[in-house]
């Protein structure tokens, strides 16, 4: 029998958890946004000087757990002297630190390669006649390229986002007191672990819900041409 009375009590600890994930999970994908634009671009260049680090960052973090790169953050990268030397250290001490770092470079791996496969979708006509009226490198992909590889890619992202909603839950492995987090004290506390993760569950998907809704307005916003004429 689900105690319902648990579920009410433990309601805004919990709502604090799901707060600390979103805050997690926007400035993630604000830095690795920053990260994935000019990682996109470098990937499309045909200087393997260039395209080809990219690619070994792209597949690397594409290629391994979030779990993995997060403990190897949090756990490994302080044995390092250059490490702790470097003007990135601030970062590393502090379980929040970690999990913004790891949670900001797995998500611009992949949305690396959603940019590049979006802007490599912009038909080539549109190219052409972009370069015909004399648009070229930085201002060919500031109007042309990066705003129409971000309307063909949004769906694709937003599979991304919801994914990385999920992956924040991985920060309760380094001590960090988000909504997974919190539900897994509550059960060691109460011993009453269907209530908790249910409520986990469910919250979860209120947001994955919200941010699903946010995502198809924009898709519409960024479509007028695809509606038809009234």
């Amino acid at each position: 029998m689900i105690e319902f009375d648990l579920i009410v009590k433990s309601l805004p600890e919990m709502l604090s958890g799901m707060l600390l994930a979103i805050q997690l999970l926007g400035v993630s994908l604000l830095i690795g946004m920053c990260i994935a634009i000019p990682a996109a671009i470098l990937r499309l260049q045909k200087n393997p000087w260039l395209w080809r680090p990219v690619d070994w960052y792209i597949y690397f973090f594409r290629g391994t757990p979030l779990m993995v790169q997060l403990f190897l953050v949090y756990y490994g990268l302080s044995q390092f002297e250059f490490i702790r030397e470097s003007f990135l250290w601030f970062l590393f001490p502090s379980p929040t630190g970690c999990a913004v770092f790891t949670f900001s470079i797995h998500p611009g791996a992949y949305t690396a390669n959603i940019l590049r496969g979006g802007i490599e979708s912009v038909p080539e006509g549109e190219v052409e006649a972009a370069r015909a009226i004399g648009m070229s490198g930085f201002t060919l992909y500031r109007n042309i390229l990066l705003p129409k590889a971000f309307r063909l890619a949004l769906p694709a992202y937003g599979n991304e986002i919801i994914g990385m909603l999920k992956g924040t839950s991985l920060a309760s492995t380094i001590t960090m007191m988000d909504l997974t987090g919190v539900a897994r004290v509550m059960v060691s506390r109460t011993f009453a672990p269907y209530e908790f993760f249910i409520t986990a569950a469910v919250i979860y998907l209120a947001v994955a819900f919200i941010i699903t809704r946010i995502l198809q307005g924009v898709e519409y916003w960024l479509s007028p041409h695809m509606r038809p004429v009234t």
